[in-house]
């Protein structure tokens, strides 16, 4: 089953951009469309909190860092979804107006090997030969993303923004992994959401407010966003990280820009490139080549554990995935 879970959370993640082309076209502004996502799910995350007690409880983990206090900690998770998320989310979607579906998907998921290379420099996790061959990959498959891309369907604006929202969801991984241990997945997903929440309706408070005067397909499509790719997502790849590891739940992910591209092709008519297919390709290989913990010697084994646990990108991505995001907890 925790494969499958896996899986079934990269589905519903990979969704959420079709869900949002789709909301467009129902009259949804981005910034409506991203105050009912994060409303709506901060509501029901804090019903399933109070139907299933359970999810309340933390299980011990290794931390980043000195200990912080409770108060601290919950002003970490909140701020996380008000500064963090909420700017990675409108990144993401207003990246999705300039361009396709898939092309979007694909620059997102850089952000696996964006945190490889931040874990590497703050000391966090080794660079192995193999490592850098996966790293040096993954650069040229963006690369051929990017320069594969014809006509109009490619807009540099667009790719800004979702690079943008790439590098946003790097930091917001690196720093959740400081908090991640330290409250139950569900409430930090719960308090991430409600952050976002408070932050985009501020926004809206300030700026006017919300058209919510679209056609009732568009609430229909933002309901499938809250409910299927964002809880629903979150849900499954927490229950699916229980059941396998780390490891195995962070390549699962890569199945999520595959079924967005997939489905961009059969509801909306998006196509690749041969370029963009391969460079895809080598992204999400190189991506799954990071996953992969390299060996301890019995020497390191024996040796003094160090202040910051020796943990692979993976390690600190998977339990961050979205919801906690996208990504934790994912995916955008």
């Amino acid at each position: 089953m925790g494969p499958a879970l896996c899986l079934v959370s990269a589905a519903c993640f990979g969704a959420m951009a079709i869900f949002g082309k789709l909301a467009y076209d129902a009259g949804v502004s981005p910034a409506a469309l991203l105050l009912v996502r994060f409303s709506l799910a901060a509501a029901l995350l804090g019903t399933v909190l109070l139907l299933r007690p359970g999810l309340r409880r933390a299980e011990p983990g290794p931390q980043r860092g000195a200990p912080a206090g409770l108060g601290r900690v919950l002003a970490i998770a909140i701020a996380l979804g008000a500064v963090g998320y909420a700017a990675q989310a409108s990144l993401f979607f207003s990246a999705l107006q300039l361009m396709d579906a898939s092309l979007l998907s694909l620059i997102l998921y850089t952000y696996p090997v964006l945190v490889t290379v931040a874990a590497v420099l703050l000391g966090w996790d080794r660079l192995t030969p193999g490592r850098s061959a996966a790293l040096l990959a993954a650069s040229g498959g963006t690369l051929l993303v990017l320069l594969g891309a014809g006509g109009l369907s490619f807009h540099p604006l667009g790719a800004l923004l979702a690079f943008g929202s790439a590098i946003t969801y790097t930091v917001y991984i690196l720093v959740a992994d400081t908090v991640v241990h330290r409250l139950p997945p569900v409430v930090l997903s719960a308090l991430v959401m409600t952050g976002a929440a408070g932050t985009l309706g501020a926004r809206a408070v300030f700026t006017g407010g919300v058209d919510l005067g679209f056609r009732s397909s568009g609430w229909f499509w933002l309901a499938c966003i809250a409910l299927v790719s964002t809880v629903l997502a979150m849900l499954a790849f927490f229950a699916g990280l229980k059941r396998t590891g780390p490891s195995t739940a962070a390549i699962m992910s890569t199945f999520e820009p595959v079924v967005t591209t997939a489905l961009a092709a059969l509801a909306l008519g998006e196509t690749l490139t041969p370029a963009q297919l391969v460079g895809g390709v080598l992204v999400l290989s190189s991506v799954a080549v990071l996953q992969v913990r390299p060996a301890r010697t019995g020497k390191q084994d024996q040796g003094r554990r160090p202040a910051h646990p020796d943990r692979t990108a993976h390690e600190a991505l998977a339990p961050a995935r979205d919801g906690l995001g996208e990504p934790t907890a994912v995916a955008p």
